[in-house]
């Protein structure tokens, strides 16, 4: 029995023996597997990664609406061009610009010297093709020597056409308003009527002159669609329509009717002093920020100060007789025909 039991315990020690060997043998392993690891070669690098190209500088424009360029630049930020433009924003947008030149110029007018309807038709009539200054330089001796619609429609034409010479186109343009006179006469009693239906019936009235005799002498709404005027809502990106009768509709659209008289001065006065049609001087432009066409003319402030006209520029306006809220704003009367 002693010497089972003995055999039993060596099996036992033996067994025990055995196992500490696999056990140590599976630590030498992992240690070996280890000490591989660290010793494993470094991944290869990845290739560089080449650099984007630089981005295109983006055209800025002035921060402030109606920042000015006296003194040192304004401050500037990116202008958003609207493409994809929704309705809403661009009502929005066309409000504000006309907001934004209301308050640059608060005395904005028509540019015609006139005192009646029937001056302010024919001079109208007569600045096509010419500048209001040189028609208001040459009305003064028109009406002079024929005041009314009778005595105008009774005029030689030969001594009419003397008068308009400086004009330009005076031949035709003598025959329109000799024409008009006597319409006037014959279908209207002498007065310029009041309607726009009527008023296109007049020799040499066309819409355009339409609505600036209705806005101007009766106080009726209405859009004046001249080349500054189209110029600049396509500019602005208001409408892409070339027709006139077709910009009319599309800007009246945007705005209230009680706004279309107001609208049609400030936008033709900027048109005439800063957006001009060649070279706009963009970094003299109080809206800019809103303006997707900015940069297309001079933006250095400095630079595009020298391209402003009339009485921004030091110069005077285009009326001999201007309101009297220009002439306070600091603007000048125009010389008379001969003076400069």
């Amino acid at each position: 029995m002693k010497k089972a039991s003995a055999a039993k315990k060596t099996v036992s020690a033996k067994k025990a023996a055995s196992v500490k060997k696999a056990s140590a043998a599976k630590k030498t392993v992992s240690a070996k597997k280890a000490a591989s690891a660290k010793k494993a070669p470094a991944a290869k690098k990845a290739p560089p990664v080449k650099k984007a190209p630089a981005a295109k500088k983006v055209t800025v424009a002035p921060k402030k609406a109606t920042a000015r360029i006296q003194g040192a630049a304004p401050a500037r930020t990116v202008v958003h061009p609207p493409s994809g433009e929704s309705r809403t924003a661009l009502v929005r947008r066309a409000r504000r610009i006309n907001r934004e030149l209301a308050e640059v110029y608060p005395y904005a007018h028509p540019e015609l010297d006139f005192t009646n309807p029937f001056q302010l038709v024919v001079a109208t009539v007569l600045s096509a093709q010419t500048t209001d200054l040189r028609v208001n330089q040459t009305t003064p001796a028109l009406f002079a020597k024929y005041p009314t619609p009778e005595d105008l429609a009774a005029a030689n034409p030969e001594e009419v056409e003397e008068i308009l010479r400086p004009c330009g186109f005076f031949r035709a343009k003598t025959k329109s308003v000799i024409g008009l006179s006597k319409a006037l006469v014959e279908d209207f009693g002498g007065e310029v009527p009041g309607r726009l239906e009527d008023l296109v019936k007049l020799p040499g009235v066309g819409r355009k002159t339409a609505f600036v005799v209705l806005g101007n002498a009766f106080g009726r709404p209405g859009i004046t669609v001249d080349t500054h005027f189209q110029r600049l809502v396509r500019r602005w990106q208001w409408t892409a329509e070339t027709d006139p009768d077709k910009i009319e509709a599309a800007i009246g659209a945007l705005f209230s009717k009680s706004d279309w008289t107001d609208l049609s001065h400030h936008v033709i006065w900027h048109g005439r002093r800063i957006c001009h049609a060649r070279k706009p001087a963009c970094g003299a432009c109080p809206i800019a920020p809103l303006c997707p066409a900015y940069g297309e003319g001079e933006t250095d402030p400095e630079k595009a100060k020298k391209l402003l006209k009339y009485e921004k520029g030091g110069f005077p306006g285009q009326r001999l007789n201007p309101p009297q809220a220009y002439l306070d704003a600091g603007g000048k009367p125009a010389p008379p025909l001969g003076a400069g």
